[in-house]
């Protein structure tokens, strides 16, 4: 009986690390997976020139996972380490063989990964409207908190922002000073929250580059960052420059600080040729969320961040922070 007929076949799962001759099928299913779920007319075509499997394997292979049967890959899901935080996904399985306990056999090496990294804040972005996903996820611990949106606006030619750097026209010495001012600034929006992977994962893959943005006066640190995918072959496809995260320093003036933010991402879109900027909003954001859709943002996707513990992490009325957790 081939895998494609399988049905209950829980016990021939097994689980082991992705590798790159996996990648090609793993992009298949993932693509598939999600285009199915939605209903889109050709799902093998979903998510375009958009790269989610290949980049994220890039990143870190250790924390990326097949599910096979019969040593053929049917599944694959992704943990990320961002310091305290961690989250998981896109964890996509063949659509003939959903409802079978593949996607908890994904879930096992993720969670271990957690355990190894000892993040304290783990998440996910998932459908608000599937019951069974949410169920899955609050196996593990995980609670459904607010919506987040994934928006976009088309790019217009904002005015040169002062004091914006791109952390890939740094030199070696100043990408290294950099990264600890990042950490200094992701540190004050959460504790022990840390991009540098990210940061670093981007520039080495040639995805995109990070904004920086000097704050105002000697030894005062980063206003601002955004770590930003651009083009076909990252996170963002054709024509979009994508702010994987984004998130400015807190406090007095902050709103002003994340606006600046956004108009640096718009240079940057401008200057890579792109006509789309996305980024992702959880709605507990308020002032945040109403800023981007002030400035023209619309959502075109949403769905809802899972947390464990059931706290707020960085998504609060106070917090002017960029992602979406996919």
């Amino acid at each position: 009986m081939s895998a494609a007929q399988r049905t209950g076949g829980v016990t021939s799962v097994a689980v082991r690390p992705l590798v790159e001759p996996d990648l090609d099928r793993a992009d298949e299913i993932f693509r598939v997976a999600f285009g199915t779920f939605l209903g889109f007319p050709e799902p093998e075509t979903f998510f375009g020139t958009a790269d989610y499997v290949r980049t994220r394997w890039a990143a870190d292979p250790r924390a990326a996972f097949a599910a096979t049967v019969e040593g053929e890959v049917v599944g694959t899901n992704f943990a990320t380490d961002w310091g305290s935080v961690g989250y998981f996904g896109p964890l996509t399985v063949r659509p003939d063989l959903w409802d079978q306990g593949i996607g908890r056999r994904l879930m096992e090496p993720v969670m271990a990964c957690f355990d190894t990294w000892g993040n304290r804040h783990l998440g996910l972005f998932t459908f608000s409207h599937s019951p069974k996903h949410l169920e899955l996820y609050r196996r593990y611990g995980f609670w459904p908190r607010f919506l987040t949106a994934i928006m976009k606006k088309q790019v217009t030619a904002p005015a040169a922002v002062p004091g914006r750097l791109l952390y890939g026209e740094l030199t070696a010495a100043e990408r290294s000073d950099a990264l600890s001012l990042c950490r200094a600034l992701t540190e004050s929006v959460f504790e022990g929250l840390s991009l540098e992977r990210e940061i670093v994962a981007t520039q080495a893959q040639g995805l995109g580059d990070t904004v920086l943005l000097e704050g105002a006066g000697s030894g005062s640190g980063l206003d601002g960052l955004a770590v930003c995918h651009c083009g076909a072959g990252s996170e963002a496809g054709e024509d979009v420059c994508f702010v994987k995260f984004g998130a400015v320093r807190p406090g007095p003036s902050a709103g002003d600080r994340f606006g600046r933010l956004l108009d640096a991402c718009e240079q940057l879109a401008v200057e890579k040729g792109l006509g789309q900027l996305d980024a992702g909003m959880n709605l507990a954001r308020e002032d945040a969320y109403r800023r981007m859709a002030d400035r023209g943002f619309r959502t075109w996707l949403q769905g809802v961040t899972m947390h464990r513990p059931n706290e707020p992490g960085y998504s609060h009325p106070d917090a002017y922070v960029i992602d979406d957790w996919r």
